[in-house]
């Protein structure tokens, strides 16, 4: 029997290839082919790919029942090999209306440079009778399994289809994926179907649309194209959303009590219950009542074992947002580099949506590969030794994927700088998800001075376990209180009223900006990074310095230490899996940027405040600068995928309800216009900012000249000093 199988990328076809074919074979090669091979097997026929990134491998494999051993050929496709397009008479921007896009037909074509893909599976399908796909295993994987499926049927039509499931390429993994075949999710398939779809109208009608009616107004909008994304409006309304917060902020004045105690030689510092008012008065009243009572009396003694958690396995967009804060990467750049390691084969499928690890895995034996290293291979063997424990279960698993986690060991010699700290990155927090918690001993006392309560906490911190490895979160002990006695009353040494002022939230960061997609269903896990740096490349926001660079945790204080876990990061969305939502709400843990230096934060630019705001003075039920449209979507998406609603029924809900915000977008256009005209019409164009940085340069070459010429003239010799 000849089976052919297809991968999503060469790389993961190339691993495929040769973990299938037993043993590291030997290669025999021709212009634009290589076939992977066994000595005996050189007079096996070799088909030219015709394409300078594809190869065909050849081997022989036992797929078990009912399949039996096969004669294979391994190939590989480059990510999608279809898109969707409109037909030609509605190519034109001046007619049709853009309104007409919301129903103008569309074709699916190949697009030219994949058209040699496609003629190699067609191609090579004429000679199987089976077809394995290979990409991977989420919803873009299944549609381009779908798209292959087509492709091999216009060669032949009566190929049987079954899907490999997979989630690394380590190579029992394949083999195990490999003799247990299955069928592709057309559900999955169709939500992909109907996204393409509502991203192609929705979007092309609304780009039409704003860059149509915005070039008049002139200046910098005369020369670009305003373009609209279903997902990439709603992030920019975060961006904007969080700018008019800090923009308007309005400091208050408040006041709290302060009271200190020195003892035994240590100074504890008590906090006020009431942390601060916004009234003078009342606390003036409050802290001389304090002071007319003279002394303190302990209310409370407690000194209880407490403990720091361990991390959750790592998702996507932990990981995204763990790149951002610790790791100097974008979100973006981060899943380009985790792709990469994957395609390796040194980690697992980057994204994931799963924050527990499947009981039946093999969690030791990953271990056991980490041993090696000279930076963490010593704790690795402690946990083989005796300290391993399983790692904490949180509430995600998308049923398709594990965490991210290490397969295989890889030395810092075969890596590059960005794949080194990202791996580190990977490693460690799985080997902290397999220790134990960190543990500590915290006291807290209570006082009653005057009516007032006030409250001191020591910590101790007795085990450091996942800490030793996790190097990027922190717990230290804090100053060890003195002894107090329930009932003893004393003195304090200081007591003082302090005053202070609130301060404004900070910019978003990117690890914020994730949080807050995340938590309101904008984008899956793997897209949000790509829709963050679309915003970008359109010039709605820019990046600016600003905020503290951050640790995994720096939000958490000691006090955080509790005797529960703390709950998984707020997810939000894909099908109501998030408790918190709403534009400027807290999108999980982390997302207060305020006064953290060395991260960037997004500002957003005239254009991106003059379209959230034009739209937002449109004053729709709906707004297309919030999450809720396209949140709306997402969950439709999900339930294509459950089985919940069909294909067309989401087409016709979604596409009707952006049809109906655009009608009344054209109905209140002046709006838009007015914000636009006020905010943007006078700002420099590119070529007026181009010719500004040229003038510039002039003027520092010509400042530069005049101090040659001054250092030159014997004049002013003195005032020219010469570094040493």
């Amino acid at each position: 029997m000849k089976v052919l199988c297809v991968a999503e990328k060469p790389s993961i076809s190339k691993a495929v290839a040769g973990h299938l074919a037993g043993r590291n074979p030997d290669v025999v090669s021709i212009p634009g082919i290589l076939f992977a091979t066994y000595p005996h097997e050189t007079d096996r026929p070799q088909h030219n790919t015709r394409s300078q990134y594809i190869k065909n491998y050849g081997f022989d494999f036992d797929f078990g029942a009912p399949w039996g051993p096969c004669s294979v050929t391994m190939t590989a496709v480059l990510g999608h090999l279809t898109g969707l397009e409109f037909t030609d008479e509605n190519k034109n921007w001046s007619h049709p209306p853009p309104e007409s896009l919301f129903t103008a037909p569309v074709v699916t074509v190949v697009p030219q440079d994949k058209k040699t893909v496609a003629e190699n599976i067609e191609r090579q399908a004429r000679y199987c009778q089976l077809l394995v796909i290979w990409t991977d295993c989420d919803r873009e994987g299944e549609h381009i399994g779908k798209e292959i499926v087509n492709a091999a049927k216009k060669g032949n039509n009566r190929i049987t289809v079954k899907r490999a499931t997979f989630s690394n390429i380590e190579r029992a993994h394949i083999l195990t994926a490999a003799r247990r075949l299955t069928d592709l999710d057309q559900k999955q398939v169709d939500a992909v179907d109907a996204r393409i779809e509502l991203d192609l109208r929705i979007g092309y009608a609304f780009t039409r649309f704003l860059t149509i009616s915005l070039r008049p107004l002139g200046g910098p909008l005369q020369e670009r194209t305003i373009s609209y994304g279903s997902c990439q409006f709603p992030t920019l309304g975060f961006v904007v959303d969080r700018y008019f917060r800090v923009q308007n902020f309005v400091p208050e004045q408040f006041w709290s009590i302060k009271v200190m105690h020195s003892r035994e030689g240590k100074k504890v510092n008590f906090n006020w219950s009431r942390n601060r008012l916004f009234d003078r008065m009342s606390v003036i009243i409050l802290y001389e009542r304090c002071i007319k009572a003279k002394k303190a009396k302990v209310t409370k003694v407690q000194e209880k074992p407490t403990r720091k958690w361990k991390p959750l396995p790592l998702t996507t967009v932990e990981l995204q947002k763990a790149a951002t804060r610790l790791l100097r990467m974008s979100g973006q750049q981060a899943m380009t580099v985790a792709e990469g390691l994957y395609n390796k084969g040194f980690i697992s499928y980057p994204r994931t949506e799963t924050d527990r690890f499947d009981k039946g895995m093999d969690l030791k034996a990953l271990v056991r590969k980490q041993t090696a290293d000279n930076r963490w291979g010593e704790y690795a063997q402690g946990l083989l030794d005796g300290n391993f424990h399983q790692p904490r279960e949180g509430k995600h698993d998308d049923k398709a994927h594990p965490p991210i986690h290490p397969v295989t060991y890889a030395a810092p010699t075969v890596l590059n700088a960005d794949e080194k700290q990202l791996y580190e990155y990977v490693v460690r927090r799985f080997l902290a998800c397999c220790s134990e918690d960190a543990k500590g001993l915290a006291t807290d006392v209570e006082i009653l001075y005057g009516e007032e309560t006030f409250n001191a906490r020591g910590l101790v911190v007795l085990e450091r376990n996942y800490l030793d490895v996790f190097v990027y979160e922190k717990w230290n002990d804090s100053a060890q209180l003195p002894q107090f006695t329930p009932g003893e009353t004393f003195q304090p040494t200081e007591a003082m009223m302090t005053d202070g002022k609130t301060s404004p939230p900070g910019y978003l960061t990117e690890a914020d900006l994730i949080a807050l997609m995340d938590a309101n269903g904008i984008g899956t896990d793997a897209t949000m990074a790509e829709h963050i740096q679309k915003i970008q490349d359109r010039e709605y926001v820019q990046l600016a310095d600003g905020g503290q660079r951050g640790q995994d945790g720096d939000n958490d204080d000691e006090d955080n230490a509790q005797d529960r876990p703390p709950s998984p990061p707020a997810r939000g969305g894909r099908g109501g899996r998030g408790s918190r939502g709403g534009r400027g709400g807290r999108g999980g843990r982390g997302a207060s940027s305020a006064g953290r230096r060395g991260l960037k934060v997004f500002i957003p630019t005239q254009l991106g405040v003059a379209l959230i705001t034009g739209f937002d003075r449109m004053e729709f039920e709906t707004s297309l600068g919030k999450p809720f449209l396209r949140k709306e979507m997402e969950n439709k998406m999900k339930a294509i995928c459950d089985g919940r609603m069909t294909k067309d029924a989401v087409l016709r809900e979604s596409l009707g309800q952006y049809r109906q915000v655009f009608r009344d977008s054209q109905e209140r256009l002046n709006v838009l216009k007015a914000v636009s005209r006020g905010s943007i019409a006078n700002t420099p164009t590119r070529a007026d900012l181009a010719i500004r940085r040229v003038a510039n340069t002039w003027r520092f070459a010509r400042s530069l000249l005049a101090i040659q010429i001054r250092a030159h003239s014997p004049g002013v010799l003195r005032d020219v000093q010469v570094s040493k």
